[in-house]
C-alpha cells in the first residue's frame, strides 16, 4: 500500500512538472514568425532571393514545422537593396504581423539599418547576407547575429594571402556604398601590415553595366593586385570586363575579395580560372555538404526561374542560422529575444556547415574560413566542380580579435 502511494506521489510529481513545463513554454501569438530580407529582383538575387528563402524553408520543415507545438511561419520580401524600404518592411512586420526574427538582411546598408532598429526594439535579427564587420563592432547588439563572414575576414584570408605572394601594391574597384567602403578599408590595412601599398582606387555605382573607365584607371597605376571589393552582378560584370581589357593577360592580377560560387558558375572557368578566394562554405568538403547541396539544387531548379543552383555560404548560413534559432527557442522553452539570442549564444552550432562552432558575445559566429583557388576548366570533373582547396583559417585566426572591436559587449583582455 505504502509503494502504491509513493508511486501515485511520483506520477503526480511527474504530471505536475509537465504541466509547469507546458505553462512556461511560451509563444507569443502563438506562431514563431521568421521573416526573410533580402533581395529577390536586383544584382545580388542569384546569390541569396529564392535561394536565401529555400534554405529557411527547408530548416524548418527538418525541424518538423513547429517548435513547443505552436507553427513556424515564414514570410520574405524584397529589400531591394534599399534601407528605406528594407526599414519600413521590416517595422511593419514588427508592429502588423508580430515578427519574431528577421533573417537574411542582406546588403550592408540595408543590414545596419535593420540592426539599429532592432537594437533600438531589442528584436532579434540574423545577418547571413551583409559583410560590413561593422554588425560585431560598433552596431552589435545583445540580440544581434553575423551568421557567414565579414569584410575583416575576407580581407584577412584573401589580402593577407595575396600580398604573402607578391601581390604587394593594389589599385581598388570599390562598390560605392557601406560594404565596398568597410571591404576597401579592411583590405588597406592587411596590404600595408603586410608590407604592401595601395596606389589608388576608385568607387563605382552599385549596379553599373560599364566598368570601362575604372579598369582603364586601373591600368594606368600599374598595381599589381587589382582588388575588387564588390559583390554579386557587380563582381561578375568586373570581372568580364577585366578579361576583355586584358588585365590579366597584361600581367596584373585580379583579387575577388568576395566572391561566391554562384559568381563563378556565372563566369565560367574560362574566364574566372586561377582565381584566389575565401569562403566559410564549399559544397564538396564532406559527406554532409553534398547531401544538402545535392537536395538543395533540386529543390531550387523547381521553384521560380527553375535554375538549379548550388549553395553559396549564404544559403548555408539561412538555413544553420535558421536551424540554431529553432533548437534555442525549443531549449529555452520561449520565443522571447532576450533569453533565445542569451540561449543562442550559449549553444555550440553543429550543422553539416561546421562542427563545435561557438558565438562570441558580439553575435560573431566563430566559424573556419577556407582559401580556394578557381579550377582551369581542364582540371573539373563536371558543373560545380570549381575549387581547389588551398588552406583553412580557424575562426580565431579569420575574425577581429575581441580586443581590437568597438563592441561594448565583448570583454576585453
Amino acid at each position: 500500500m505504502r509503494k502504491s502511494l509513493l508511486g501515485a506521489v511520483g506520477a503526480l510529481a511527474i504530471a505536475s512538472a509537465a504541466q509547469v513545463q507546458v505553462a512556461q513554454a511560451q509563444i507569443s501569438d502563438d506562431a514563431v514568425k521568421i521573416g526573410v530580407i533580402q533581395d529577390f529582383s536586383g544584382l545580388y538575387a542569384d546569390l541569396v532571393g529564392n535561394s536565401s528563402l529555400l534554405a529557411v524553408q527547408m530548416a524548418v520543415e527538418d525541424f518538423g514545422g513547429k517548435v513547443l507545438g505552436k507553427p513556424i511561419q515564414v514570410m520574405y520580401a524584397d529589400h531591394q537593396n534599399k534601407p528605406d524600404i528594407a526599414s519600413n518592411v521590416v517595422r511593419q512586420w514588427w508592429d502588423v504581423d508580430k515578427l519574431d526574427l528577421a533573417q537574411g538582411v542582406g546588403t550592408s546598408s540595408v543590414g545596419l539599418a535593420i540592426r539599429a532598429m532592432a537594437k533600438e526594439r531589442g528584436k532579434l535579427d540574423i545577418n547571413t547576407g551583409a559583410a560590413s564587420s561593422d554588425l560585431t563592432g560598433k552596431a552589435c547588439s545583445p540580440t544581434g547575429f553575423h551568421w557567414v563572414y565579414d569584410t575583416y575576414a575576407l580581407a584577412k584570408v584573401t589580402g593577407s594571402a595575396t600580398v604573402k605572394s607578391g601581390g604587394d601594391s593594389w589599385f581598388f574597384l570599390t562598390a560605392d556604398y557601406a560594404f565596398g567602403h568597410a571591404l576597401e578599408r579592411d583590405v588597406t590595412a592587411f596590404v600595408k601590415n603586410g608590407g604592401g601599398k595601395v596606389l589608388g582606387g576608385v568607387r563605382h555605382p552599385l549596379s553599373t553595366s560599364d566598368f570601362s573607365s575604372f579598369l582603364l584607371q586601373a591600368q594606368a597605376s600599374k598595381a599589381k593586385v587589382v582588388g575588387l571589393a564588390n559583390a554579386g552582378g557587380d563582381t561578375i560584370n568586373s570581372i568580364k570586363q577585366a578579361s576583355e581589357f586584358g588585365i590579366v593577360a597584361g600581367g596584373q592580377r585580379l583579387a575577388g575579395l568576395l566572391v561566391f560560387i554562384t559568381d563563378i558558375h556565372a563566369l565560367g572557368l574560362k574566364t574566372s580560372q586561377g582565381l584566389v578566394l575565401s569562403e566559410s562554405f564549399y559544397w564538396d568538403m564532406t559527406d554532409e555538404t553534398r547531401k544538402f547541396a545535392k537536395r538543395f539544387a533540386e529543390r531550387r531548379k523547381q521553384m521560380p526561374g527553375g535554375k538549379e543552383l548550388y549553395p553559396n555560404m549564404l544559403n548555408a548560413g539561412d538555413y544553420e542560422s535558421t536551424l540554431h534559432y529553432l533548437k534555442a527557442i525549443e531549449a529555452v522553452g520561449t520565443d522571447d529575444p532576450v533569453k533565445v539570442a542569451a540561449k543562442m549564444r550559449e549553444m555550440p552550432i553543429n550543422s553539416f556547415y561546421a562542427k563545435d562552432v561557438k558565438i562570441r558575445e558580439d553575435g560573431r559566429v566563430m566559424r573556419p574560413f577556407h582559401l580556394f583557388q578557381v579550377k582551369a576548366p581542364s582540371e573539373s570533373k563536371g558543373p560545380w566542380d570549381y575549387y581547389k582547396h588551398l588552406q583553412t583559417v580557424s575562426g580565431e585566426e579569420a575574425f577581429r580579435p575581441a580586443a581590437e572591436s568597438e563592441c561594448p559587449l565583448l570583454k576585453k583582455s
